[in-house]
């Protein structure tokens, strides 16, 4: 009985450290702060994306693009528990460049630790910034001049530049077309994206997730509303500006998160 009752005894106090320790590993203390990368990868339908390459659209128009370029901005980070992260808006503007590689990823710095579970950004400037005026804009208005992401400072900032050539059935020689969205009028043509998390990014002082987004460029005019140059190669106003802000809503997904 004495042997039986030790070995009893002993299971019992193993089974405790056992809870102990998963009950440990439950409660997690997560704190300080880490980083987290946004990594923008553009793609055109099912097709990885290449400049001055041939894509048909649905209306049959064949397009070659030789410029993809857009604004970031407004970034705020969800937690699993609902609460919210905003980047300081004097670190939240930034312009992805497919010509440039290093403007893909977007380095965020000073994020709270935390399991996160969604993205939300603008696409393009609000309304807000634009009209703090030209010295509200701290060094990102220099930055989007040289970029050729500003109309002029009374026109305002291009919040998405796409450009390039097309054929059509009825447009056998190569024409260019532009697409360049923006404010026009009292319409301000600025869009938010959200976007849910497939799996958490656990940020951590010595963990930085890397959230990779596709960016399907082909959206921007064969998307719920279908653009078709045939009929104007330049979209920078009227009613097809607002058909492509809508369409650039949709563009975005989320493929996976390292946590590396």
């Amino acid at each position: 009985m004495k042997f039986q009752l030790k070995n009893i005894l002993a299971v019992m106090a193993i089974a405790v450290t056992l809870f102990s320790c998963s009950n440990d590993d439950d409660t997690e203390m997560i704190t300080g702060n880490g980083n987290l990368k946004l990594e923008f990868d553009n793609v055109y339908k099912s097709a990885n994306f290449a400049f001055n390459t041939n894509y048909t659209n649905s209306n049959a128009e064949v397009v070659a693009v030789s410029k993809a370029m857009y604004i970031v901005s407004n970034i705020v980070l969800t937690k699993e528990d609902g609460t919210t992260f905003t980047v300081p808006k004097s670190q939240s503007y930034f312009i992805v460049d497919e010509a440039t590689p290093a403007t893909l990823v977007l380095n965020l710095s000073n994020i709270p630790a935390g399991n996160y579970t969604k993205v939300t950004y603008g696409i393009g400037v609000d309304k807000t910034q634009w009209e703090a005026g030209a010295t509200g804009q701290g060094d990102f208005l220099a930055t989007a001049q040289t970029a050729g992401m500003m109309w002029s400072w009374s026109a305002g900032y291009k919040f998405v530049a796409f450009e390039g050539s097309f054929t059509a059935p009825t447009v056998t020689t190569a024409k260019e077309f532009k697409v360049h969205t923006g404010q026009t009028g009292t319409d301000y043509n600025y869009a938010e994206v959200t976007l849910g998390f497939p799996e958490k990014a656990l940020v951590r002082t010595t963990i930085t997730p890397q959230v990779h987004i596709m960016a399907d460029l082909s959206q921007v005019i064969d998307g719920t509303n279908k653009i078709n140059f045939s009929e104007s190669a330049t979209v920078m106003g009227g009613a097809k500006l607002a058909l492509v802000t809508a369409n650039i809503s949709s563009m975005f997904t989320i493929d996976h998160v390292h946590n590396d």
